[in-house]
């Protein structure tokens, strides 16, 4: 028996999604109106999309400029596009305030986990390998919980490897709204670079 899909949810899963009509409703028929493993779908879906589109060149975009609560920490943040024109939009302009919050708020060292050092990844496995060995862990799944650790460290460190500060359930990350806004722009979207500010901080 085919499952009648409640319209208030593929409009849910449209607004959290970016997501067309007939894609939300084929995701929740394959989740019986399930709306978190449905996101889970279009997601997976979102993200080769995205992948085909990142080959293309991004080079439209704005600054935008953060100012955090009582005027104490600042960002100024590079998030590049294909088009003058969806650099215009308000969709646009509202991630990149949303990425910028993000930003004042967890202080992360680097956009992608690409980017850091691998010297300074090593350092880090080597301080986990101790930790973990000290802890009286089997050496055989030393490895696997190590890998878990350096998980962890890229979601404090890496912008777009963290869980977006409005999403409660802890799952959506920032690269999720990338991922969803480059779905209903129809074009490349790369967080460029970002400095952020703090009041007396040398």
């Amino acid at each position: 028996m085919e499952t009648v899909i409640d319209s208030k949810l593929i409009q849910q899963l449209r607004e959290i999604s970016g997501s067309g009509v007939l894609e939300c409703k084929k995701a929740l028929e394959q989740t019986a109106g399930n709306v978190d493993k449905a996101l889970q779908i279009l997601r997976e879906k979102g993200a080769t999309q995205a992948l085909k589109k990142s080959v293309r060149a991004a080079k439209n975009g704005l600054i935008s400029a953060y100012i955090h609560h009582g005027d104490r920490i600042g960002v100024l943040l590079e998030i590049n596009c294909e088009t003058d024109f969806v650099a215009r939009n308000e969709e646009f302009k509202n991630l990149a305030k949303e990425i910028g919050m993000q930003i004042a708020a967890t202080n992360p060292q680097f956009v992608k986990r690409e980017d850091i050092p691998a010297e300074v990844i090593a350092q880090e496995k080597e301080i986990y390998k101790k930790q973990v060995l000290q802890e009286g862990k089997p050496e055989k799944i030393v490895e696997k919980i190590l890998e878990g650790r350096i998980e962890k460290y890229y979601e404090q460190v890496c912008l777009l490897d963290q869980p977006y500060i409005r999403d409660t359930s802890g799952k959506q990350k920032i690269k999720d709204l990338v991922t969803q806004a480059v779905g209903k722009t129809g074009e490349n979207i790369i967080v460029k670079r970002f400095t952020r500010f703090q009041l007396g901080e040398e």
